[in-house]
């Protein structure tokens, strides 16, 4: 994987969202080369004349957006994106590239392609969220058979993800320490919480299904003193189905570069996921970031927070509504009980160390391949299948730069 291998991302994210895993890695990717990063198409109406709209954003990323006319099949959008994209490579010179998948919705788009690698970076189990395409899991089966690397959000995708390609890697969220620990400095408070009272118990990001509207309902009512403040986009929810009341405050949605200062002035953050399928198996990168800032943590028991930070006493973990107002009680309480331990563990984390681990092992997958189907190659067989205990071995508990799987 030299500096002359173009890396070409497909997404169904929108690059200017939410700041999170693909932001991280690519932007830290395009330090060393060409990076891509292509959306899912928009349509346009009155759009008649299939075309690409690109930039350049500040981290170096090119942001490729395909703007499509309405009223197209799925085939004639694949037929059409096809020949945008062929047209795209040639024009840019694209020919050594790694294909970077986040979305097996696009995969006949680049299907015919001869990529040098296809990684697939599975985030979450997008097929239990809200609105899927009914045919998502018959597509990821078909990016599985032709990836020759698969990498997972967290631990417990990755358990399942493994059974299904036998060079799979689990590499959890991270977190940029530095930019969070400006949170613990003397930040201004932003204007839009200076009339809220403490206590403040925060959370920030994407508003959806996975969130416990019954427990922010819960919470609200039997801690009518608490503030609960809630940044982020609302998506995929109508906004009479958010619960309201006078001590909830909902701010939208933040810049990655504003968090620090919200988090600042926050005595809680918080991770209220509701227990259901699109919740399974998520990793939320807020954990790690949240510990950064010095901040005591409370979530429901989600598994990959509950592995690791919950099992090492790094942050508090409720049940049931009740145990977590009681966990959001505890940590109001001694704020700075788990501070040392989790500045020690967050301390070994970095998005930095995440992409050189990543790109160890797509230079191993490459320099390993055999000669395969189609003029491709075939991944390593057996790489995923070194596991002897049935668990992941953490990254975090090595001092070397580990892979992220056993060894």
């Amino acid at each position: 994987m030299t500096a002359e291998t173009d890396l070409f991302c497909v997404s169904h994210l929108r690059w200017d969202f939410v700041f999170q895993r693909p932001q991280h890695l690519l932007s830290r990717a395009a330090k060393e080369r060409r990076v891509y990063y292509m959306e899912e198409p928009t349509f346009d109406t009155g759009n008649t004349h299939p075309c690409l709209e690109t930039h350049v954003d500040s981290s170096g990323v090119n942001i490729v957006v395909p703007h499509m006319p309405t009223g197209l099949t799925e085939d004639q959008t694949h037929a059409s994106l096809r020949a945008l994209v062929d047209g795209f490579f040639e024009e840019q010179g694209i020919k050594d590239v790694i294909l970077w998948m986040y979305t097996p919705m696009l995969l006949p788009v680049f299907r015919h392609l001869e990529p040098r690698a296809v990684v697939y970076d599975c985030m979450d189990e997008l097929s239990n969220f809200r609105f899927a395409p009914p045919e998502l899991r018959a597509r990821e089966r078909e990016l599985f058979a032709w990836a020759d690397v698969v990498f997972t959000g967290g631990y417990s995708l990755w358990e399942a993800k493994r059974l299904q390609h036998p060079n799979a890697h689990p590499f959890p969220s991270s977190v940029d320490v530095a930019h969070f620990a400006t949170a613990r400095g003397d930040l201004d408070e932003p204007e839009d919480m200076q009339g809220i009272p403490h206590p403040r118990i925060g959370f920030y990001g994407v508003v959806d299904e996975r969130m416990d509207f019954d427990l922010l309902k819960t919470m609200a009512e039997a801690r009518p003193d608490w503030q609960i403040v809630i940044l982020g986009p609302v998506v995929k929810v109508a906004p009479e189905d958010l619960p309201r009341s006078n001590n909830i405050h909902y701010l939208g949605g933040r810049k990655y570069e504003q968090l620090p200062a919200y988090l600042a002035h926050w005595d809680v953050a918080m991770l209220p996921f509701a227990r259901n399928e699109s919740t399974e198996f998520i990793s939320p990168t807020k954990t790690p970031e949240y510990l950064a800032a010095g901040k005591p943590v409370v979530s429901t028991a989600i598994r990959d927070v509950v592995r690791p930070y919950g099992d090492r006493d790094l942050v508090l973990i409720g049940n049931t509504h009740e145990e977590f107002i009681a966990a959001v009680e505890e940590a109001l309480r001694d704020p700075k009980a788990r501070q040392a331990t989790a500045d020690g563990f967050v301390g070994r984390m970095s998005w930095d160390r995440t992409w050189r681990q990543m790109k160890a092992v797509i230079s191993e997958t490459m320099v390993g391949r055999l000669p395969g189907r189609s003029g491709r190659a075939s991944p390593l067989a057996g790489r995923a299948g070194r596991v002897t205990s049935g668990k992941a071995v953490n990254p975090l508990n090595s001092e070397t730069e580990p892979s992220g799987i056993e060894s």
